[in-house]
C-alpha cells in the first residue's frame, strides 16, 4: 500500500492509523510486561545465583540503565532510518536477550543480558509514540497518544494477574521465555507498517540527513524550543518520580502500615492502577476538546490534591475509592506526553526528542522509590505521599511558563 494513501482526511482515521496504533501500544504493553514481571521475579533470582541484596537490585538499576540509552540511541536511529523499521530492531533485540536470560548461569552474564534487553525496551515509547502521532489526524491526536499510554498499564496488569500463577509452576526461567511472547506479538503486528507520509515527506526535502548532535540540537534551536524541551523534561521527570514512587512502595504501605492482607493490598492496587488506566483515557479526550495545557493543569491540580488527602485516610474502603482517583490523576497525564512532544518539534527530531526526554524523566524518576523509603523511614509514609503534592505544583509552574498550547498543530 502506498504511504500517500494513508493520509487522514478530514479527521478521518485511516486503516494504518488502527494498525500503527495497535502495534505501538502492544510496544509499550511489553514494557510495563516485562518491569513488573521482574519484579516478582528478583526473590528466586537471587536465591538460585546466590546474590546479594545489592545485586539483585542491580538487575533492575541496569534495565533501566539499558532503557535510557537505548531510548536516546534507538530514537535518533529512528528520526534517521524509520519508525516501523527502528521499532522492529527494537523488538528483536529486546526479544532475543530476554530470552538469553533464562539460560544465564551466572550475576554476570544476566547483567549483561538484562542491560542489552533494556536497549530494546528504551526505545519503544518515543518511537510508537512519533509513529501514531504522524498517522492520526490532529484533531484526535491527543487520544490516540492516551490509548498507546494505556498499552503500558494492560501490560503490568496481564503481568499482575499471569505471574502469581506461572511463577510457581515454570520458574523465573520459563517467565523470561513468557516475557518473549508479547515482544513476537509486537513484531507480529507490525510486520506490516511501513513509515508514516509525514516521515517520508521529510525525509524527501532533507538534502543530508542531520547527526545525533544535529537532531539534538534541534531540541534548543530556539528559545521557544527550549523553553519547552525545559518544561518537558520537568513534566517527564515529575511523571516519572510520582508514578515510581507511588507504585513500588503502596503495596508495602497497604500491608504493613495499614494491616491489609496480602490479597486485599494486591485489590487495592489493581484498583489504583485501574484508576490510571481510566485517567489516561479521560485525559486524551479532554486534550483533544480543551487543549494540552488546560488538560495537564487540570490533572496536576488534581493529582497535588489528591496525594493530600490520601495521605490522611486510614479506612480501607476510604483508601480503596480515593486510590481510584489518586491514580487517575497521577498517572493519567501520561496520555498527553507523547502529543505534546510530537507537537513541538520537526520531524527530523520527533522521535529523539521523545526518547531523550522521556528517558531523561524516567532518570530522575528512578529517584522516586529512595526518595519515598527514606522519608517514610524518617518520618512516615504518609507524609512521604503527602511532600508528593509539592512536585505536581512544581508541573503546574512548568506547564504555565514554559508550554505553550499547540492544540491541532499540523506537524512538520
Amino acid at each position: 500500500m502506498n504511504a500517500l494513501s494513508d493520509t487522514p482526511a478530514d479527521g478521518a482515521v485511516t486503516p494504518y492509523a488502527r494498525r500503527a496504533l495497535i502495534g505501538a501500544a502492544a510496544g509499550y504493553a511489553m514494557d510495563g510486561f516485562d518491569l513488573l514481571i521482574l519484579g516478582f521475579m528478583l526473590p528466586a533470582i537471587g536465591a538460585a545465583l546466590h546474590l546479594t541484596p545489592g545485586e539483585t537490585g542491580a538487575i533492575v538499576t541496569w534495565t533501566l540503565i539499558g532503557s535510557v540509552v537505548g531510548g536516546v540511541v534507538f530514537g535518533a536511529l529512528s528520526d534517521r532510518f524509520g519508525r516501523a523499521r527502528v521499532l522492529t530492531w527494537t523488538i528483536f533485540l529486546f526479544a532475543i536477550f530476554t530470552g538469553l536470560c533464562a539460560f544465564a548461569q551466572s550475576y554476570r552474564a544476566l547483567l549483561v543480558y538484562r542491560t542489552i534487553a533494556g536497549l530494546g525496551l528504551g526505545g519503544e515509547f518515543g518511537i510508537g509514540m512519533a509513529l501514531v502521532a504522524e498517522c492520526w489526524p490532529a484533531a484526535k491526536r491527543a487520544r490516540a497518544s492516551a490509548y498507546v499510554g494505556l498499552g503500558w498499564q494492560v501490560g503490568v496488569l496481564a503481568a499482575a494477574m499471569l505471574t502469581p500463577i506461572l511463577l510457581p509452576m515454570i520458574g523465573w526461567r520459563g517467565m523470561f521465555v513468557v516475557g518473549v511472547l508479547p515482544a513476537l506479538a509486537a513484531w507480529f503486528m507490525r510486520k506490516t507498517l511501513h513509515e508514516p507520509e509525514v516521515f517520508i515527506e521529510a525525509k524527501r526535502e532533507r538534502e543530508a540527513k542531520p547527526g545525533w548532535g544535529a537532531k539534538l540540537a534541534l531540541l534548543f534551536a530556539d528559545a521557544r524550543t527550549t523553553k519547552l524541551s525545559l518544561g518537558c523534561l520537568v513534566l517527564c521527570s515529575v511523571q516519572n518520580f510520582g508514578y515510581y514512587g507511588i507504585s513500588i512502595w503502596l503495596p508495602s504501605y497497604l500491608s504493613k502500615t495499614l494491616g491489609l492482607s496480602l490479597m486485599k493490598s494486591g485489590l487495592w492496587t489493581s484498583a489504583t492502577v485501574l484508576g490510571m488506566m481510566v485517567g489516561i483515557y479521560i485525559f486524551g479526550q479532554l486534550a483533544d476538546r480543551i487543549g494540552r495545557r488546560p488538560s495537564f493543569l487540570l490533572f496536576q491540580a488534581g493529582a497535588a490534591i489528591m496525594v493530600c488527602v490520601y495521605a490522611t485516610l486510614s479506612a480501607p474502603m476510604a483508601i480503596l475509592c480515593a486510590g481510584i482517583v489518586m491514580g487517575a490523576f497521577v498517572n493519567g497525564m501520561l496520555g498527553g506526553y507523547g502529543t505534546l512532544m510530537s507537537e513541538g518539534y520537526p520531524t527530523a527530531a520527533r522521535a529523539t526528542a521523545q526518547n531523550v526526554l522521556w528517558n531523561a524523566g524516567r532518570a530522575v524518576g528512578g529517584f522516586g522509590p529512595l526518595v519515598i523509603g527514606s522519608i517514610a523511614s524518617a518520618y512516615s509514609f504518609q507524609t512521604a505521599i503527602a511532600m508528593l503534592a509539592a512536585i505536581y505544583v512544581l508541573d503546574m509552574v512548568a506547564t504555565w511558563f514554559l508550554v505553550p498550547e499547540m492544540k491541532g498543530q499540523t506537524l512538520h
